[in-house]
């Protein structure tokens, strides 16, 4: 059988069973997702900082506090920072973490099923808008998306990566409404909500989108078009508005209840930021880099730097090429092309213009994970030129090739990519490995020892404040010891000083507890074994002899070379705060180089158990 003829086949096969597509689409393109999460089903994973974090507040969502705001963000001063705009992600992730045990697997699950529940969105919108040939599309470019996104980020439950799938599913669903599709309002707001209320990044471009769309469907009620629709359209608006509306009523309840509340500290900080914007020039050549399709098909793996890369082969000169190609393509849209692309291309475009305008606005370092959504506008995009392409060659031979390939060449793209995929998500990677494996160790031992009422802990009745000393970190482990005893069903608590990462109900003085758990690391380990009645219940080197040395040797030259370039402040940090040290713009690049390798390395761990008031 030909092409032309094998096209046809799959066409009539696919015409004859829309919804068997659909599954079937959405099944292949879970795939890797579905096999990653059940390769992490035999892993051990103790998550720390962001994570440990989100794991309180998926936890609370069914106790006497549940969150009304999102996760703390580099947002005003830590630890009193403001938090991203609403707890959407907690709620949506806790039944299923729920159900499954309540376990760092659990929400990992969850993580994965949101994604399923995105892909399935996303092929839903396709299939109301082309059919058959719409699903298999979005499921190419879908599996295209997942394939530039990479396991370690579509398994995570960290904030910028959980709303990744969900960007797309805004663009379509925008697309979709666009085409007169006034029911796609309902799943624009609720992802548009997830995807704002999650990470800080997308509140401007899914606000201007979903008004935008709401405004457009009222508009096209009011001009008398879709006549035969009106009914819908306005039961549609009037849903969607106030899906809205309950989405968004836990941050407003914050803002009401509380002084400042977040609404306030986001509107204050983010107009009149601590830190230098990128400005015009360095966000137009950061967008760029991140425009670059051929870097998007490398992945992420392996190669997530802070400052901003996409990946290590992006580059601004082929992102320049890629949104040229676009442009092309959405003039010749325009000129020949059926309603539904050009209004396809409007929506592209409206996200570039949003997206640059972003970046332009980040200030401090631009971390990668803060322009992570262009993936999925440039996968879009990518899908637009090929969908304009065949529009041209059908303009040029109506009953040609063009026309039956679509199928084909759509189902290969799918299966290929998803192949690939599910190969590279067979060995799943756990969320910072380093410190997990550092916190499992310790972990379990210390519960133990609080169990048995060592030192002067009083058994699992007790109430306890979990401190800690961390010299490379920013008390990553510390929240993640926290997390930990409080999931074995301790009564633990942070330091007051902590109330907004940790929760204000989970902080506590030191005269409210009955003992205090005190994790060390680095040359905190040596200091804590001096103070007066603390006790070591649990300790964790992970370097081996030979690589203690290096890590002396490496410490003594940075010291050195620090002195000489009269850093002599950021020397300081060397013993007590290696990851704030390897953050000043002043080091050299040998510097850094040697900080990085000192955090690799890791640093050695030790739980003590001691007196509520016992510190150094």
């Amino acid at each position: 059988m030909d092409l032309v003829g094998l096209g046809e086949a799959l066409g009539r096969w696919c015409a004859r069973r829309p919804w068997a597509t659909v599954i079937l689409a959405a099944l292949v393109v879970s795939a890797p997702l579905l096999i990653a999460v059940a390769d992490l089903g035999a892993s051990s994973w103790h998550p720390v900082l962001d994570l440990a974090m989100t794991e309180f507040r998926v936890r609370d969502v069914f106790g006497a506090h549940p969150p009304l705001i999102g996760l703390p963000g580099r947002i005003g001063e830590y630890p009193d920072q403001g938090s991203h705009p609403g707890p959407l992600s907690f709620y949506l992730l806790a039944p299923l973490y729920r159900l499954l045990g309540s376990t760092s697997w659990a929400l990992e699950a969850a993580t994965v099923a949101i994604h399923l529940t995105a892909i399935a969105a996303a092929l839903w919108i396709g299939q109301r808008r082309a059919g058959w040939r719409g699903v298999l599309g979005v499921a190419a470019l879908l599996a295209v998306a997942i394939r530039g996104y990479g396991q370690v980020l579509l398994t995570q439950p960290w904030n910028p990566y959980l709303p990744l799938l969900a960007w797309i599913v805004v663009l379509l669903a925008t697309w979709s409404a666009l085409c007169g599709d006034s029911l796609m309002l309902v799943p624009l707001v609720v992802a548009g909500s997830w995807c704002a209320q999650t990470h800080v990044p997308y509140l401007v471009p899914c606000a201007v989108l979903t008004i935008g769309s709401l405004a457009y469907a009222t508009w096209e009620r009011g001009h008398g078009r879709f006549l035969g629709r009106r009914r819908w359209l306005d039961r549609n608006v009037v849903a969607a508005v106030a899906i809205g509306i309950v989405l968004w009523v836990p941050p407003l309840v914050d803002q009401l209840t509380n002084e400042p509340g977040n609404i306030a500290t986001l509107l204050d900080h983010f107009g009149d930021p601590s830190e230098p914007v990128l400005g015009v020039s360095q966000g137009i050549r950061l967008a760029l880099r991140h425009f670059d399709a051929w870097a998007g098909f490398a992945g992420f793996t392996g190669d997530l730097e802070g400052a901003g890369r996409f990946v290590s082969s992006a580059s601004a000169w082929r992102g320049a090429l890629m949104i040229g190609v676009w442009l092309a393509s959405a003039i010749a849209a325009w000129r020949h092309g059926p309603a539904a692309l050009r209004r396809l291309h409007v929506v592209i475009g409206t996200a570039f213009v949003l997206g640059v305008l972003s970046m332009t606005r980040i200030f401090g370092l631009p971390w990668y994970y803060l322009t992570l959504w262009a993936w999925g506008t440039t996968t879009l995009a990518l899908g637009a030129i090929a969908w304009t392409a065949l529009a041209w060659g059908r303009r040029r031979d109506p009953l040609g090739t063009p026309a039956v390939a679509v199928p084909i060449v759509s189902a290969v793209v799918l299966a290929v990519t998803t192949v690939v995929s599910a190969l590279t998500f067979a060995s799943a990677e756990v969320p910072e490995e380093r410190l997990s494996s550092a916190l499992g160790a310790v972990a379990g031992p210390t519960y133990d020892a609080i169990a048995d009422g060592v030192g002067p802990a009083i058994g699992t009745d007790g109430s306890y404040q979990v401190r800690w000393s961390d010299a490379a970190d920013i008390g990553s482990p510390g929240y993640g010891l926290l997390n930990e005893l409080e999931r074995r069903g301790l009564d633990v608590a942070a330091d007051e000083f902590f109330a907004v990462p940790a929760t204000d109900h989970r902080v506590r003085t030191r005269d409210q507890s009955d003992a205090q758990v005190h994790l060390a690391t680095g040359g905190y380990v040596q200091r804590w074994r001096q103070v007066p009645g603390a006790v070591e219940v649990a300790t964790y080197e992970p370097r081996t002899a030979a690589e203690i040395a290096r890590a002396a040797e490496l410490r003594a030259g940075l010291l050195a070379r620090l002195g000489v370039e009269g850093l002599d402040e950021v020397a300081e940090l060397v013993d007590t705060n290696l990851f704030g040290a390897s953050l000043d713009p002043r080091i050299s690049a040998d510097d850094l180089a040697d900080l990085t390798e000192l955090l690799d390395l890791g640093q050695p761990m030790a739980v003590f158990i001691a007196p509520s008031g016992a510190g150094l």
